[in-house]
């Protein structure tokens, strides 16, 4: 296999090659292995998988990994997407795979595994799970079995029969997890309390894990590329620190089983240590474990590689110019936008499409991205949108929420002529209450990199501008799309008129001071954030919810740091409630509430009363624009799944349609879908 290299380019240290043992890589741009979940049922990477990845060497990075926690035995299993290569049936896959990478001048690796105490074991083989000792893993929720003797053996030999396959697949490499898994489960001191040839000193701790890539080192030999996912640091008084985990990486080096280490930080055996240490979402800092990647880099003689909220090309570039690392590790901004190399090289870096730290793409419904509907979606959807074939269409946008924008960005983009109303002085809608709260901020770059396409792109932008029905017509539009957004309905809630939206505490339109009771009756972001501010601002605060537990409907990344923000606030949230009635009491409110668990009704007074309960569609502009148009409002479901070419309208008329909050009350991923799989069809 030939990887297709790129000249040495001095003005731009991430645009120079990079030689890793018998592999040029054409720059220095990667992204690293995590379960994407698109593995098909007998869990292959088949069309779907092979798809998101291919649109990412077509977007010019070097090295493209997949295949994250792939498993290499039959008691390594977790009840999500993950890869098998314990069966020969994978090998054609990869032959495939490797083919369409390796044609777009791209490399292609594969992370190999045992799970170890992470394995669950009530999915799949529904087989127990061994681990060094016997203790169990948080996150998994698994008991293990101390492993023994013959298991460690055959575990060893299946480590090897999975390189194998991935050389015989025409993969490039392969790195090993170590992390949190069976084998750093034998290098930490945390979880492995051994007394025999496996357990106690550095040496002994590391003994499994060097039987492993010897195996592997002796089935595949020298050209093929090893490496392996490391943590530096695990960041826990019974863990290792940086020197015992430089002491045992020199252990494989030495021994030469080794092309390069791609360094993590931390632990993984908690959401909250997932979100915080692994793999860092908008609350953290940018490039958080950068500087200890770098120092261990300089400790040893092998190529470093590493991925931790590294979301920016200036972070990026500072990492490969200062020599901190080799190859700099961009995977959720590839999830984010998979053209960065090309979009580098076009001098267009203001146009790549920011990765905002949502964690939307490490959840069950992974790899999809908050901001770009397309990822996880390549079979059916480009990120390269096509321009419209026939005539130029006038296509008006009533609203600059994120459903708006993305629809006059696509419409424009397939060479549209767009014209957006804006009722408020700023673009964004919702998404400028999103970043009240304390650590969400990054949430605004979703608006202002829209704002920068709509104007590369020249969208006539309409700002402070209410749209009626006239200024519509008077465009003559051949589209309009209504992204109105929806707003606060009380009207089911007995005593709503006597209220307080959360909008207009995160907004600041009212003042509230004393006791205050928030209700949550959605799960989402805005209860929490608007509890937050009030607690920040002095005020008291009860908070009740209809769900469990709070941001219920938000992802795993997104709740354990809501819950980590309510405990730092001295929040506590009651949960499995209903609200009954608000009533006037004097200068109070009487709150009345009933558990749904007991029946039990709970009477909270307080100074005021802030309800979410999401959002009612503002609906008055479509529905006086229906009658005027050729498809009465509506559009056939058929073509809303996936890509085809809406019907032709009657001479005259327009086609009418709504998207995001103005069709119904959901989220900021689900507006940008509704925007692409409209638009992208005009």
């Amino acid at each position: 296999m030939k990887i297709i290299t790129e000249p040495k380019t001095p003005g731009d240290p991430l645009l120079r090659s990079f030689k890793l043992g018998h592999l040029t890589l054409r720059n220095r741009i990667m992204s690293t292995s995590h379960a994407c979940g698109l593995g098909d049922s007998d869990h292959m990477p088949g069309e779907a998988y092979q798809a998101y990845h291919l649109a990412k060497a077509q977007g010019g990075l070097a090295l493209t990994m997949f295949g994250g926690s792939s498993y290499v035995s039959q008691d390594s299993k977790w009840n999500s997407g993950q890869l098998s290569v314990a069966t020969d049936k994978v090998i054609p896959h990869f032959q495939k795979f490797s083919s369409r990478i390796h044609a777009e001048g791209a490399a292609l690796m594969i992370q190999i595994t045992h799970l170890g105490r992470r394995a669950e074991t009530n999915t799949q083989s529904w087989m127990p799970s061994v681990a060094p000792s016997p203790i169990r893993e948080r996150g998994h929720r698994s008991i293990p079995r101390e492993i023994n003797h013959d298991e460690i053996a055959r575990i060893v030999r299946e480590f090897g029969d999975a390189a194998v396959r991935c050389k015989e697949g025409g993969l490039d490499g392969l790195e090993v997890m170590t992390q949190g898994h069976l084998i750093g489960q034998f290098l930490s001191p945390d979880t492995n309390k051994r007394t025999d040839e496996f357990g106690g000193t550095a040496k002994n701790r590391a003994r499994f894990g060097l039987m492993v890539l010897e195996e592997i080192r002796s089935r595949v030999g020298g050209n093929f590329i090893v490496g392996m996912r490391y943590a530096v640091d695990e960041g826990i008084d019974e863990g290792q620190d940086f020197d015992d985990c430089l002491h045992v990486l020199k252990m494989f080096e030495e021994r030469g089983l080794l092309d390069f280490v791609n360094a993590n930080y931390g632990r993984l055996d908690t959401e909250l240590s997932l979100v915080v240490d692994c793999m860092p979402g908008m609350q953290e800092r940018q490039a958080p474990w950068l500087e200890k990647a770098g120092a261990f880099k300089k400790e040893i003689n092998l190529p470093v590689f590493h991925a931790a909220k590294i979301n920016d090309i200036a972070t990026a570039r500072h990492a490969i110019s200062e020599g901190l690392l080799d190859m700099v590790a961009m995977t959720r901004a590839h999830i984010a936008d998979p053209d960065i190399v090309a979009k580098i090289k076009r001098g267009e870096e203001d146009r790549i499409r920011p990765c905002v730290g949502a964690v939307h793409c490490m959840d069950q419904n992974r790899p999809t991205c908050l901001h770009n509907p397309v990822t996880g979606r390549e079979k059916a959807w480009s990120h390269r949108i096509q321009s419209s074939v026939g005539r130029s269409k006038k296509v008006v946008i009533v609203g600059g929420g994120p459903a708006g924008l993305e629809a006059a960005r696509i419409s424009a983009e397939r060479g549209h002529k767009a014209v957006l109303f804006e009722a408020a002085n700023a673009l964004g809608g919702q998404l400028l209450l999103a970043d009240k709260a304390s650590w969400r901020r990054d949430i605004r770059a979703i608006v202002d990199w829209r704002g920068n396409e709509l104007a590369h792109l020249g969208v006539d932008i309409r700002l402070n501008t209410f749209a009626e029905f006239q200024d519509v017509i008077a465009e003559t539009p051949d589209v309009v799309i209504v992204s109105t957004g929806g707003i606060p309905d009380f009207s089911l809630v007995e005593g709503g008129n006597l209220c307080t939206s959360a909008w207009d505490v995160l907004g600041r339109q009212v003042q509230i001071r004393g006791d205050v009771l928030v209700y949550d009756g959605t799960g989402r972001h805005t209860a929490p954030t608007a509890a937050e501010m009030l607690v920040r601002a002095g005020q008291e605060v009860h908070y009740f919810m209809i769900d469990d537990l709070p941001a219920k409907e938000l992802t795993y990344g997104e709740r354990v740091i809501w819950k980590k923000q309510l405990a730092e606030q001295n929040i506590v949230p009651i949960g499995d409630h209903s609200l009954v009635s608000v009533k006037r009491m004097g200068n109070r409110l009487a709150t009345t509430l009933i558990s749904d668990l007991t029946g039990k009704e709970t009477r909270i007074e307080s100074s005021a009363v802030v309800l979410e309960t999401g959002v009612t569609p503002v609906s008055e502009l479509f529905d006086e624009l229906v009658c005027g148009s050729a498809n009465g409002g509506w559009r056939d479901l058929s073509k809303t799944l996936a890509p085809k070419s809406n019907s032709q309208m009657a001479p005259g008329r327009y086609d009418l349609f709504r998207i995001g909050d103005a069709a119904g009350s959901r989220n900021v991923q689900a507006a940008m879908f509704d925007a692409l799989r409209l638009c992208q069809t005009i």
